[in-house]
């Protein structure tokens, strides 16, 4: 036996050093596919991250819409305005789809702004936080009307002209007055933040917060009041047309 140990020793080693050679080659490519592989799914991952947060968007805008009770319509922000004096931005859904300008805009938390200006294939919404956009509101708490202004800021609106001695606090909700025509009532817009009395002025200073996520939603709702339905189904009201001049027989004047 030693002998043919000793004989067989040199055969034995070189297959074992083959065999040896090969698993670690073996190894090595399967280490470089798991290496690969693990590297697609930290890829993979962090897009099933963003869309797990773009599902719960959905599903937030889907509650409000129910909510809502209004026919509404989801659309996806393509370009913001990167002018700081305007707070306005592009949202991919335009006249083919039935958007119309003065629409109310809306997110799952509260209004966001309105169309002014439709393509289409897209659309311009003016936030509420915008210099130039005003919204009539009143505090939820007792019907209080006033006007929400914005400043510029995404953070903060201004309620002018409220006499020193008006019943509003900070914590009040505000929500859409429903007057002027374009928002319908009882849409979420602001919180009020800040009240400060001046008793050397007619007026207080009073500032709120949007409800809406006005810097950071990414998708919206177009809403279509329930009015404003019912005014398309029945279409604008026929116009009477005087008779043409001489149908009844006699001469035209």
């Amino acid at each position: 036996y030693p002998i043919q140990a000793a004989v067989n020793l040199p055969l034995e080693s070189a297959k074992w050093v083959h065999e040896s050679l090969q698993t670690r080659a073996k190894l090595q490519e399967e280490n470089e596919s798991l290496r690969a592989e693990l590297q697609t799914l930290k890829a993979q991952l962090q897009k099933f991250a963003a869309l797990e947060a773009e599902n719960f968007r959905m599903r937030e805008l889907l509650d409000s819409s129910f909510r809502l009770g209004d026919q509404v319509l989801v659309a996806e922000l393509l370009a913001v305005d990167l002018d700081p004096y305007r707070h306005q931005v592009l949202i991919d859904k335009g006249s083919s789809s039935g958007v119309f300008t003065g629409q109310p805009v809306v997110d799952a938390s509260g209004v966001t702004g309105q169309i002014i200006h439709t393509s289409p294939a897209s659309s311009s919404v003016m936030l509420l936080t915008d210099p130039a956009h005003a919204l009539p509101v009143q505090v939820n708490r007792n019907g209080l009307r006033a006007i929400a202004l914005g400043t510029g800021s995404a953070t903060r609106l201004n309620i002018p002209f409220l006499p020193n001695n008006a019943d509003i606090k900070e914590g009040d909700l505000l929500i859409s007055s429903g007057l002027g025509g374009r928002f319908p009532r009882g849409y979420p817009v602001a919180e009020v933040s800040m009240v400060r009395y001046n008793p050397g002025e007619p007026f207080a200073t009073v500032e709120a917060r949007p409800t809406a996520l006005v810097d950071r939603s990414r998708e919206v709702l177009l809403v279509w009041p329930t009015e404003q339905l019912l005014i398309e189904e029945s279409g604008p009201p026929a116009e009477k047309t005087a008779p043409p001049a001489g149908a009844d027989g006699g001469s035209q004047p």
